[in-house]
């Protein structure tokens, strides 16, 4: 009788256990999933100011020195952010985040002038249904999908090498590859990055949930800003 209230009290904690350690992972991804959404509204919202403020626009067609001065500092933001994240404060990490956020909506602003509003709208919807399911896969899934990321990681190095070579060709046959290249990339690494957070989620301290949420949300907001942008190319009409 000993025994088997022991085996059951046992089994209760183990179940106790587990039951809490799944709410804290469903509340790590609801707030990695919260600050990407914000970070996108964000974005948008900067694209679309600039994309209609006449005055930025002239100023980035005066001073083309800008672009790189914005490029330059988004890797600065994501490398401070995932490079030194020990080292900042939640807060201080979410703030970069979103600042992060405001500078890629001062890049994307050339989106709304180069495709039009029935084309973004229509590869928002696209991108959104693509990622949200990957996303539920990579989330759900018992398959490692590390070694599928390591795959995913080189490839992605020749799709930005197989880029800057298409700089100069302008081959258009080369961009038809590379704009679907990227969607399958961008597509394996929502998976990919949703199974690594989840499995950071379970790992980590409950005191650096927060951290953790806003790499997970940059890590996401990335994959879904870049496979909204390849399969733009693929199914966007440019004005």
């Amino acid at each position: 009788m000993y025994t088997n209230d022991y085996n059951r009290d046992s089994y209760d904690i183990s179940r106790q256990s587990q039951a809490a350690l799944a709410n804290t992972v469903s509340s790590a991804m609801k707030r990695v999933y919260f600050k990407m959404t914000l970070a996108l509204v964000v974005t948008a919202l900067t694209a679309l100011w600039a994309s209609s403020s006449y005055g930025y626009l002239s100023f980035l067609a005066s001073h083309t020195w800008m672009m790189w001065v914005l490029i330059a500092a988004e890797l600065g933001l994501v490398f401070t952010i995932s490079g030194a994240i020990n080292k900042l404060s939640s807060v201080a990490a979410t703030a970069l985040f979103y600042l992060f956020a405001v500078v890629n909506g001062l890049m994307l602003c050339t989106v709304f002038l180069a495709y039009s509003p029935a084309a973004i709208t229509k590869t928002f919807f696209i991108t959104a249904g693509t990622f949200g399911a990957m996303s539920v896969y990579g989330y759900f899934t018992t398959n490692d999908l590390s070694k599928v990321g390591s795959f995913l990681f080189m490839a992605l190095i020749g799709l930005i090498i197989a880029s800057v070579v298409n700089i100069f060709l302008h081959s258009s046959t080369l961009d038809w590859i590379v704009s679907i290249a990227g969607v399958l990339i961008f597509i394996g690494l929502t998976a990919w990055d949703t199974q690594q957070i989840k499995t950071m989620a379970m790992n980590m301290p409950a005191d650096s949930i927060g951290k953790l949420a806003t790499v997970g949300a940059l890590s996401l907001y990335l994959d879904f800003i870049n496979l909204f942008l390849y399969l733009l190319r693929i199914f966007g009409n440019r004005d």
